[in-house]
């Protein structure tokens, strides 16, 4: 269950003076965005102050959040199941538990379903969109760097079948909106702060299975 540890006004003050002078920009340097507690989004911490992308928990139904359930399936503990019918990622846990997460699927024509392995992970990645999606699309770029606009979100995890790449992901997402619905091109897509969760606690070679 996710919760919030309240605090009193002095403290929240003080806490935020803390945050504001860790976001001082360093000369020359970009660094990565970052998450502000208090106001639920990421900023492009630039010094600009403008807030750019929500985490997502209000767009999305409650079913969909992070939460513990009861799984019984005969994967071991450490293994990531996608079930793409009901848009839930799990994440087998020991004792009969599993983390469960809500995702965005293929939309149809798009869907994959088979069995990999975590070969690379990465935050914020950059993205690099297939020859064959830039022929459906001509106007999307070579190549895009990670950032609050990046489609891949904050963080991916690299499925491979052997030592070759399926092009699919698991990642997060600047539409918190999809999360639950059927509109990618085949990667599984969850809230920023689910993917950022979720990269803690998977290890490279974890195996993945899509159904």
């Amino acid at each position: 269950m996710i919760w919030e540890e309240k605090m009193a006004p002095s403290r929240r003050i003080f806490i935020r003076g803390l945050l504001s002078v860790a976001a001082m920009p360093v000369a020359g340097l970009r660094a990565e965005p970052k998450f502000d507690p208090f106001s639920d989004k990421y900023t492009d911490d630039m010094g600009s102050g403008d807030f750019l992308t929500r985490r997502g928990s209000n767009y999305i139904a409650p079913k969909y959040r992070k939460q513990v359930v009861n799984y019984s399936g005969p994967e071991k503990p450490g293994s990531l199941i996608v079930d793409t019918g009901n848009r839930f990622l799990y994440l087998v846990q020991e004792h009969g538990k599993a983390l469960r997460y809500g995702v965005g699927v293929g939309r149809a024509g798009f869907e994959w379903k088979g069995k990999a392995v975590i070969r690379r992970k990465a935050k914020w990645p950059a993205w690099y969109p297939p020859a064959a999606m830039r022929r459906r699309q001509p106007e999307l770029p070579v190549s895009m760097p990670g950032g609050l606009e990046n489609p891949l979100g904050a963080r991916a995890l690299y499925l491979y079948q052997g030592n070759v790449d399926t092009l699919y992901r698991i990642h997060g997402t600047n539409q918190p909106w999809s999360i639950g619905k059927a509109l990618s091109s085949g990667c599984v897509r969850l809230l920023n702060k689910d993917v950022e969760d979720l990269y803690t606690r998977v290890p490279m070679g974890a195996v993945v299975k899509v159904i």
